[in-house]
């Protein structure tokens, strides 16, 4: 079975773009491939537009506060990157679906793949997984794929720093 990559893979790989964009085609391209998306065709300063502008929308959908407005900004993103579903092989790993026409240029592609695995990873997990980290000076975007829907730092580290600031908040003598 060929699983589809929209959702979980689509907004960790908008997470990674937005927390360090890249810095030029060459990147883009390298980037990319490494999360799995097929890079079919030359990547220009076009693309790197494009997926520049798509993530400054997708930062927009990460601040939202509230449901609503979270929703209504991810269908602006569907309305601009709206393209038929369609069956495809194109790299022979098997027939799945995509959201987006044949031979588009990557800006299009990620466009595509990153709003509608948004609006999946909403719908399917809740509005409320998508956040930046809750340590303050961490200004790291994740996607929530925890269990239980709870995540509130973008990794170990970031958990254990605010651990240890709060237990010294509290005031309690360490041990030793």
């Amino acid at each position: 079975m060929h699983l589809n990559p929209y959702g979980t893979d689509a907004v960790n790989l908008a997470a990674d773009l937005v927390n360090r964009r890249p810095a030029d085609v060459r990147e883009l391209a390298e980037r990319c491939r490494a999360a799995g998306v097929a890079v079919e065709g030359p990547v220009t300063p076009e693309d790197l537009d494009r997926v520049g502008a798509t993530l400054d929308a997708w930062e927009k959908v990460v601040e939202a506060s509230e449901e609503r407005e979270r929703a209504a900004l991810v269908n602006e993103m569907l309305a601009a990157a709206a393209a038929h579903p369609r069956m495809t092989n194109h790299v022979g790993s098997g027939w799945h679906l995509h959201y987006r026409d044949d031979r588009q240029p990557l800006g299009e592609v990620l466009s595509s793949l990153i709003s509608v695995g948004t609006a999946l990873h909403l719908a399917g997990r809740g509005m409320h997984r998508l956040s930046r980290c809750a340590v303050t000076e961490c200004t790291t975007v994740f996607a929530d794929t925890s269990r239980t829907g709870r995540q509130r730092y973008c990794s170990q580290r970031c958990a254990n720093r605010d651990a240890v600031r709060r237990h010294r908040a509290r005031g309690v003598p360490s041990a030793g």
